[in-house]
């Protein structure tokens, strides 16, 4: 490795990204070992080492990806699109879930693959090669915007048929965003988030059970052992934490009292353990990540790799508002997890793969400035 590659790599980036990951694995360990214990065979373990497995794969992953050049994704955009509708597709064919009624996973082996954390990715790279080549009639709702949203609409209902409301809404909002970024005028942008709030309305009034589960957090304590036992032991954990927590591993409502812990409520625990500094950790490290994405979209002089920074950066702040506002009480429990923290293989592996790319688009960044650099001086 070479001194002028080591500078081109975004270790301000990488590093936040490492600290995350690395105190997620330990957090999933410790949010996870009691319900460990009440498995069919019992193992306190048995969710940490499911993820350290997942964290390997992702490492590989992500250090390849990393050193991919982006551009080579506008030429995979069509394979990377019918993957992902196929995989939508499979899932619904031979899947399987936790919860009645539901149809998420692939089951390959030991491990589950979630197909809708791969459209996530999957539809911010399609969405930035067909706006990036739009540009000259962006202003054109028929030719323009809306021929790249039918697909997304495609991909919307399939994942609504899982049914996962949480994944579909931050693929409809981060299209949106993207549209926004990509230079569509504010009627276009206004009239395509009233759509989407219609269908999101529709949705849930049609849907008597998810009502209740959008509707719930608004006063969990009218059904504190049904619809709003899940808030209200979170809002017991997170007062319990105080500044600096009750220790590593000492949560109590970890202890059978606090479902999903270890996943999209996995934020409670943390503040029960670890206080407000493990928060600011927590936040500070996604100020890191999403800033240095924003900056490395605003500096990428090619269209396709702005819009895609951009998607990406869209994409990991829409799952960490829907987490935090559904830990705190300020939106509806969806189900998403918290990124690169929440127990979850596909999750963590598809967010690695999401921050590599953004890697490699700042790799891109450097080596044309440092030769736009060069350029002038020798015309000096």
């Amino acid at each position: 490795m070479n001194y002028s590659f080591r500078k081109d790599n975004d270790w301000v980036l990488i590093g936040a990204t490492v600290a995350l990951t690395l105190f997620g694995l330990l957090m999933v360990y410790s949010a996870s070992y009691v319900e460990g214990y009440f498995l069919e065979t019992p193992n306190p373990y048995y969710y940490v080492t499911r993820q350290a497995v997942w964290l390997v794969l992702a490492i590989a992953v992500f250090l390849f990806v990393m050193h991919f050049q982006y551009r080579h994704y506008k030429k995979l955009t069509p394979a990377i699109v019918v993957l992902a509708l196929c995989l939508l597709v499979l899932v619904l064919v031979i899947g399987g879930g936790s919860e009645v009624g539901a149809t998420r996973w692939i089951r390959i082996g030991p491990m589950n693959l979630q197909p809708s954390e791969f459209v996530k990715i999957g539809m911010a790279i399609y969405l930035a090669q067909v706006y990036s080549q739009k540009q000259a009639y962006i202003n054109d709702f028929v030719r323009g915007i809306l021929p790249p949203l039918i697909i997304v609409g495609v991909a919307f209902a399939l994942i609504m048929r899982q049914p996962d409301l949480g994944t579909g809404t931050s693929i409809l909002m981060t299209a949106i965003l993207m549209v926004f970024v990509s230079g569509a005028r504010w009627k276009h942008l206004i009239g395509l988030g009233l759509v989407g709030a219609t269908v999101f309305a529709a949705l849930a009034i049609f849907e008597p059970y998810r009502l209740e589960r959008l509707t719930s957090f608004v006063n969990p304590f009218a059904s504190p052992d049904d619809s709003g036992f899940q808030l209200i032991n979170g809002y017991l954990a997170i007062s319990n934490g105080g500044v600096a927590g009750l220790g590593l591993g000492q949560s109590l409502q970890k202890m059978r009292m606090l479902p999903e812990g270890h996943t999209d409520f996995i934020l409670a625990v943390i503040s029960e353990e670890l206080g407000l500094l493990g928060l600011v950790f927590i936040f500070g490290c996604y100020a890191i990540i999403l800033f240095r994405g924003i900056s490395i979209g605003a500096k990428c002089k090619n269209p396709f790799g702005s819009l895609l920074a951009f998607g990406i950066v869209f994409q990991l702040a829409i799952q960490i508002i829907f987490n935090v506002g559904a830990v705190s009480g300020m939106l509806p429990i969806t189900g998403i997890t918290l990124p690169l923290v929440s127990y979850g293989g596909t999750s963590l592996l598809i967010t690695l793969v999401a921050i590599a790319i953004l890697a490699n688009i700042h790799q891109t960044n450097m080596r044309q400035a440092r030769k736009q650099a060069s350029d002038e001086s020798l015309s000096a």
